[in-house]
């Protein structure tokens, strides 16, 4: 009797382990290969919603950006010149979105006094890449469209990046461990930690509490795309950061928990700035609170970018957008 028991007790560990295991490489190939929403579908929607609007996006269409990324492929981009200005805002949109849902926040920044610059991820939309890697091979793509942008508007220029979700990380990424190219950053509801969320996920929406499948997940990460999920940490990025940073976040954020941006916010040194909104889901910051967002970031630059220039006699010859 005792022989059979612990026969059936190793034959149901190892079948428990190889479950664990199962799901832990499952997991990694939804992450590489997540599925990407269907481009007409992100149009339709932004056009009802009235965030696209197709006549504005080609009169004010400047050109197109086919950058090259240090990973191999090319990054397709556009820029938007509608204003006489050469400051620019960088964005950087959401995993499963493409650059299509970005041009609301173009029109916002145009309003702001700013020209932008859209683009798709690596293996979202018109971009190559073989892999989705939630910021980490993204920020070095991110690195190179900063690079030409740069050269494209010149260095008195004012030059920032707004992220959302998954493209907030990269921001992140990208400043903390890249190079902290820009002069300000605006963080919406980004992840802190990869690790942490893919645990919440895995217990949200699979029930599953036990962080090993999370470690059998990135041990065939490394091995079949080359990072850790260590190496997707923007909460150790951001104490890198000099520049000023706006974190965004809405509350009711089930997929990304509110608390991430709050610990990105505590982490950060140097000037920064932290909204929780009240209402919005994940990435539905700005859709709900329109209004309220676009003042948020009217007084983040202007207490954290023109004030900086007007004390900063060197800075002289930039001449900021007035409201």
């Amino acid at each position: 009797m005792k022989k059979k028991m612990l026969l059936f007790s190793g034959i149901t560990t190892t079948l428990a382990a190889a479950a664990t295991g199962l799901f832990g490489f499952a997991l990694s190939n939804k992450l590489m290969y997540i599925q990407q929403k269907d481009p007409e579908f992100i149009r339709e929607r932004e056009t009802t919603a009235k965030r696209f609007d197709e006549a504005w996006y080609n009169k004010n269409l400047k050109c197109e950006l086919n950058i090259d990324s240090p990973n191999g492929y090319t990054i397709r981009g556009i820029m938007f010149q509608p204003l006489q200005t050469n400051n620019t805002i960088i964005i950087c949109h959401g995993v499963t979105e493409n650059k299509i849902n970005s041009v609301k926040y173009a029109r916002l920044f145009e309003r702001l006094g700013y020209n932008s610059v859209i683009f798709d991820h690596r293996r979202h939309g018109e971009s190559g890449g073989k892999t989705t890697s939630y910021g980490y091979y993204e920020k070095n793509d991110l690195d190179a469209v900063v690079k030409t942008v740069k050269a494209m508007i010149g260095e008195d220029a004012i030059l920032g990046i707004h992220g959302e979700s998954m493209g907030a990380a990269t921001m992140l990424l990208y400043a903390g461990t890249v190079e902290d190219g820009a002069d300000f950053y605006i963080s919406d509801c980004a992840f802190s930690d990869f690790s942490m969320l893919l645990k919440q996920i895995a217990k949200t929406e699979f029930k599953y509490g036990s962080i090993i499948p999370i470690r059998f997940a990135d041990f065939f990460v490394r091995l079949r795309d080359g990072y850790s999920f260590k190496s997707v940490t923007p909460a150790e990025a951001v104490t890198h950061i000099e520049k000023p940073v706006l974190f965004i976040h809405s509350i009711p954020d089930t997929f990304i928990p509110a608390s991430m941006s709050l610990d990105l916010y505590n982490k950060k040194t140097g000037p920064k700035k932290l909204k929780l909104f009240d209402t919005g889901a994940h990435a539905q910051s700005f859709n709900e609170n329109m209004d309220e967002y676009e003042d948020l970031i009217h007084d983040f630059l202007d207490n954290f970018i023109y004030q900086k220039i007007n004390r900063d006699s060197s800075s002289s010859n930039v001449i900021p957008f007035h409201f």
